[in-house]
């Protein structure tokens, strides 16, 4: 099921086009990670899937509302957590989503058992009652992802939530993110420019470059399209080794180069031929012991779509 569905989205400020023709379609219970540099379009989609700016054109629906329509409807199911987030520091932890509870209609009484239960899910139970002032950058950002789910969101915004925190704070934080994901059923928009991050997390990413949606899909499905236009590479070691296989695979075609090393074959080709190459290996004496190909990060896969243009 799609909840986040843009079709032809727009946005353009003067002669600036900040978001140009966005086909942005999320499923129910994904991780969907937004990557592009600053300037890209990311934030000027988040303001409109919020309804706190309107597209120039195109429409936009999240769970079937339209954000500007209906923007009500959309923040009710809808949790944001900017790369910013403020807290009163004079004021604990609890008290601070207290507040927060007051601005989403929530009574004092409803939100007392909700405010333990966020806390004990992000991991500050234990310190709920210490002044927020008190916190560190990762506990702060772990209250903003508690203050998030207050309100029992659908859909939930991140955008950049673990920018300036040490690693083991970081790695806490996509804990949560995926902890939303699987016990809340939470669809979660994750904007980041940590892409090893992005990678480990989320079920499928779009890359914005000047406005556009330049690529979307699984980090596998995204790899093998790069693959398909650099070459597939294999790496492959040989029981043997035996000398004259690598001019014989050379010849199959669709095989562009076979280096060898001792026991080792590196095969740079057009198209999957590790069956045919199995079968070389085989009928001339020797055995593959292992076959693999390279996979690519999504850094890799970003330079390749951002920085040459795809």
């Amino acid at each position: 099921m799609e909840i986040v569905k843009t079709e032809e989205v727009s946005k353009f400020y003067d002669k600036v086009r900040a978001v140009e023709n966005l086909n942005l379609k999320i499923e129910e219970g994904e991780i969907y990670g937004l990557l592009g540099p600053n300037g890209a379009g990311k934030t000027t989609t988040i303001l409109m899937l919020l309804g706190l700016t309107e597209p120039t054109t195109g429409k936009i629906q999240v769970y079937g509302y339209n954000p500007t329509t209906q923007p009500l409807q959309v923040k009710k199911i809808t949790g944001y957590l900017p790369e910013n987030v403020g807290f009163y520091e004079d004021l604990t932890a609890r008290e601070n989503l207290r507040y927060v509870a007051r601005l989403n209609g929530i009574s004092d009484k409803k939100s007392s058992e909700k405010i333990t239960e966020v806390l004990s899910m992000v991991g500050l139970l234990d310190v709920g009652d210490w002044e927020v002032g008190k916190f560190s950058r990762g506990m702060k950002q772990r209250l903003g992802i508690a203050s998030v789910l207050i309100k029992d969101p659908k859909f939930v915004i991140l955008d950049e939530p673990t920018t300036g925190i040490d690693p083991e704070g970081a790695a806490r934080i996509l804990e949560l993110i995926v902890k939303m994901r699987e016990e809340k059923g939470i669809t979660v928009l994750l904007c980041s420019h940590l892409l090893h991050q992005v990678q480990r997390i989320c079920d499928r990413v779009g890359i914005f470059s000047k406005g556009h949606l330049a690529v979307e899909g699984s980090v596998d499905k995204l790899g093998e399209m790069v693959a398909g236009k650099s070459g597939f590479f294999l790496e492959v070691e040989l029981a043997e080794g035996k000398e004259d296989l690598a001019e014989k695979i050379n010849n199959l075609e669709g095989v562009r180069e076979v280096t060898r090393r001792g026991k080792f074959l590196s095969i740079r080709c057009d198209q999957d031929v590790r069956e045919k190459i199995c079968r070389i290996i085989v009928e001339n004496g020797d055995i593959p012991l292992q076959m693999k190909g390279r996979d690519y990060t999504l850094e890799e896969i970003y330079v390749r779509y951002f920085q040459e243009g795809g």
